[in-house]
This record gives C-alpha cells, structure tokens and sequence, in this order.
C-alpha cells in the first residue's frame, strides 16, 4: 500500500477510535459492562461481525463474548440476522440511535412504571385496611391516611411516564421535539 494511502487511512481509524471510546464510555447508561460497550462501539462501524471476528477483533473469551453479545440484543442494540450459506450467525449493530434510545427507554420506564403502580396499589390497599380498622388509633390513621395520599400524588409521575412511553412509541414526541434540529 502507497504512503499516500496509508495516512489518510489511518486518519480514518483515528477518527472511528474516537467515536469506539466516547460510545464505549457512555454505554454505562445502558446498563452494560465495559467490554459489552466496547463491542457494541466495535460493531458500530461494521456491516456485521461473526462471534469468531468480534473475539479475533476484541480479544474477548468466548463466556464474555457471548454475555455481551446476549446482553446487547436484549436491550435491542444488537441484531443476529441471517447470511445465506452460512452457517456461523453473524450479528449487527442497531445503527439508529433514536430506535436504540427509543427500545432500551422504553424498556425499563415500562418495567418501573409496572413495578411501581403494583407495589403502590399493594401498599394503598394496607393502607385502607388500618385506616377502616376500628382498633387504629386517630393518630395512626392520620399516618396511614399521609402514605396513603403520598402514593396517590406519586401515580401521577408514573402515568405521565407511561404516556411518554406511548409518545415515543407512537412517534408523536418528534411532533414537539423533531429528530432533525439545526445544531
């Protein structure tokens, strides 16, 4: 390979580490583990990968390759997709950060938002047994009926979360927020 060709492909490679390190620092908020991050930040730049390229490339055993790789398409941020007449699965990188930010999001507010309302409508229930409790004390009623209220103004929160769930599911967020801003 020529030195005028060599350069500008190092250039190149020095632009993509950049953008490998600041994904794999960030993907922290994701959830993964460091060496998850680093090869999601790795596939970000290729068509696909082999798990045999993604452990030649990363240097990953094979436990910690295919815990990453399983971690990844369960937060929908690796895709295994299918290569006629092979037989080793070949694995992509989700490329559109609006529908990887919109999946893994979307994800965990719904499992918060089903957790919570649960455990509220639970406790608000042992609320209402000491508060109709005849052997409760007005002074623990008044406490019951306080934890009781706390929990309701708190559904709010969980329902506006649960909308903007639907908002970004639907699309209709982009309405008031579009994806193509000027910088």
């Amino acid at each position: 390979m020529s030195e005028s060709n060599e350069r500008p492909r190092m250039k190149i490679e020095e632009a993509k580490d950049k953008v490998i390190g600041a994904i794999a620092e960030t993907m922290d908020l994701y959830g993964v583990t460091p060496a998850a991050a680093n090869l999601y930040a790795t596939m970000y730049f290729k068509d696909q990968m082999t798990l045999d390229e993604m452990r030649t490339e990363l240097g990953m055993s094979k436990p910690s390759m295919s815990t990453s790789v399983r971690k990844l398409q369960e937060i929908e941020m690796v895709k295994k997709t299918f290569t006629r007449g092979s037989r080793k699965h070949t694995y992509v990188a989700e490329k559109n950060f609006f529908r990887s930010f919109m999946a893994f999001y979307c994800q965990m507010w719904e499992r918060e938002v089903k957790m919570n309302l649960e455990a509220i409508e639970e406790a608000q229930e042992d609320f209402i047994d000491v508060i109709k409790d005849s052997t409760s004390t007005p002074e623990i009623v008044a406490i019951a009926k306080k934890h009781y209220d706390q929990l309701e103004e708190s559904k709010k929160y969980y329902h506006w979360l649960d909308d903007l769930v639907e908002s970004i599911r639907s699309g209709k967020i982009f309405e008031f927020l579009p994806k193509d801003q000027e910088d």
